[in-house]
């Protein structure tokens, strides 16, 4: 592995990795372990406890794969849209989840998925490095472009997307630059892999369009050669060449259990009014909140280092950002397919402005190499102060985690009023809160079907809508109950609802704690 300047002014800057060298001078390199440091400290901040509610239907779903050996096309977990379409795009992922689950349990889950993000950073890490010749501007870029993107990391399907989206961004980055020009083909069975894991994959899609955008608008704004030095001449072959790739992954995302369908599902999701509008991870980022404003700094940090850096950012680059911040800024979710994107072009262009200033020369000044006896002891150090220490908190991290899985599964999930239902069979059909729908499943389905659950494009828009209204007590509030007959409510004690169902003839509370009340007609 290499590390080059990034264009970065003065001779001195070239300082790089060697590719082939033994563990001891591994060892022997602080800012060569730093980099495992900071591979180290990403995945403690993604091996996090279990908290998205959609993950027990996902693993409710991945089970019923495993044991039926077909794939659902139509809702099985619903009792007002029981047989309705429903499009389970993330199947593998699913599927994947399941048989973890079955091999690891819980601490399997949170390792893999730990390890999946960190897989995506490492890809990340190796673009930042390649711009920047030092590890400290690598890890800042790195661990400002984590602390952007966590809010959405967790044990879920939507994490695959984020680690093909990194492949996609690390191989179109490298081919707009002329590098690795049969590589690209990797991308089509990539995006057959990655429409059977999560509709995400319609991202991909607009990756490759957006760098072919981005290679034209090279071509024609920059006055003699594109990008790095290529004559033009050279461009359009490889642009005809991408395109092709294009039409090829289009072509490749009918290869699913859905076919054709899939070409349309995003569109649907992207679109849905009700999802931008209930969903809190749809909405756009609230900058009040702490966990945002690492993505406010990445935004700032990022732009500041493109206006202060003497080397010019590609226009195919700035396009790419451009894009994919108005994304994150439309929707939260979205924070960390931007980070992607603006981690390696802060790294480079910081690099490259901190190079050219006096104060900042030391930054680019060979690592001192020590010999002999201190040499030695210098590897002692590092393997435990560098290694086995970081490890050891790598595990405790793991195991707190596990650990504290029953605290942190009743503090975000009705643990008591389920174990209520499980012994005292209170009667169906149910109502109950929009985020434990999927924990129900998990826990009685068949026995019970859900009155709705994280499944937003099942419901649809005007459902959604109907539901949110009868939460939070409109005034036709007792209409959908008695419409689809409802004998049991599970919601929360502080739900408008709740407090209607108080004081409402014809029900009376069955069970109560701080996480849930359970009402039953009479």
């Amino acid at each position: 592995m290499k590390i080059f300047s990034y264009d970065a002014g003065p001779a001195f800057v070239n300082t790089y990795w060697q590719s082939h060298v033994s563990l001891r001078d591994v060892t022997l390199s602080a800012r060569r372990l730093l980099a495992f440091i900071l591979m180290l400290v990403i995945f403690m901040v993604a091996a996090r406890p279990i908290g998205d509610p959609d993950f027990w239907w996902h693993l409710r779903t991945g089970q019923y794969i495993w044991e039926t050996r077909t794939i659902p096309h139509a809702d099985i977990f619903s009792t007002v849209f029981y047989g309705r379409e429903w499009v389970a795009h993330e199947w593998l992922s699913e599927t994947l989840m399941y048989g973890l689950y079955r091999v690891g349990g819980y601490v399997g889950l949170v390792v893999f998925f730990a390890l999946l993000i960190t897989a995506a950073m490492w890809i990340v890490y190796r673009r930042c490095a390649e711009r920047a010749g030092h590890v400290y501007v690598v890890g800042f870029a790195l661990v400002l472009g984590a602390l952007a993107a966590s809010p959405t990391w967790g044990v879920r399907p939507q994490m695959f997307s984020f680690l093909f989206a990194s492949i996609f961004v690390a191989v179109l980055d490298d081919y707009a630059r002329g590098k690795h020009g049969n590589f690209v083909w990797w991308l089509v069975p990539l995006t057959v892999l990655w429409v059977n894991m999560h509709a995400g994959f319609a991202l991909g899609l607009a990756l490759i369009g957006l760098a072919l955008a981005g290679m034209l608008l090279n071509v024609w704004l920059t006055p003699a050669e594109e990008g790095d030095g290529q004559p033009r001449a050279s461009v359009w072959p490889r642009v005809r060449q991408l395109a092709l790739v294009f039409g090829a992954c289009v072509a490749a995302v009918p290869l699913n259990p859905n076919g054709l369908r899939l070409y349309s599902y995003p569109f649907e999701t992207l679109t849905s009014r009700a999802m931008m509008k209930f969903i809190e991870e749809w909405f756009s980022p609230d900058f009040h909140e702490l966990m945002f404003l690492p993505l406010a700094a990445l935004i700032f940090a990022t732009f500041t280092a493109l206006a202060v850096s003497k080397e010019r950012a590609r226009p195919g680059e700035l396009l790419l950002l451009t894009a994919l911040g108005f994304a994150a800024l439309r929707s939260g979710r979205n924070a960390p397919f931007f980070a992607l994107v603006a981690m390696p072009l802060l790294a480079g262009h910081g690099w490259n402005w901190l190079a050219a200033q006096s104060w900042g020369r030391w930054l680019a000044e060979p690592e001192k190499r020590e010999t002999g006896r201190q040499a030695t002891l210098k590897v002692a150090l590092n393997v435990v102060l560098l290694i086995v220490i970081p490890l050891a908190i790598c595990f405790v991290k793991v195991g707190k985690v596990v650990a504290n899985r029953a605290g942190d599964e009743a503090k975000n999930f009705p643990v008591a009023a389920a174990d209520f239902m499980r012994t005292q069979k209170p009667p169906s059909p149910i109502y109950n809160e929009y985020g434990w729908g999927g924990y129900l499943i998990w826990n009685f389905y068949p026995d019970y079907r859900v009155y709705i659950d994280g499944r937003a494009d099942v419901y649809g828009d005007a459902f959604m809508e109907e539901f949110m209204a009868t939460h939070d007590g409109a005034t036709k509030w007792r209409e959908p109950l008695e419409r689809y007959g409802v004998r049991t409510v599970i919601v929360a004690p502080n739900a408008p609802l709740a407090s209607l169902l108080r004081q409402e003839d014809g029900w009376r509370k069955a069970f109560e704690d701080a996480q849930a009340v359970i009402f039953i007609r009479e």
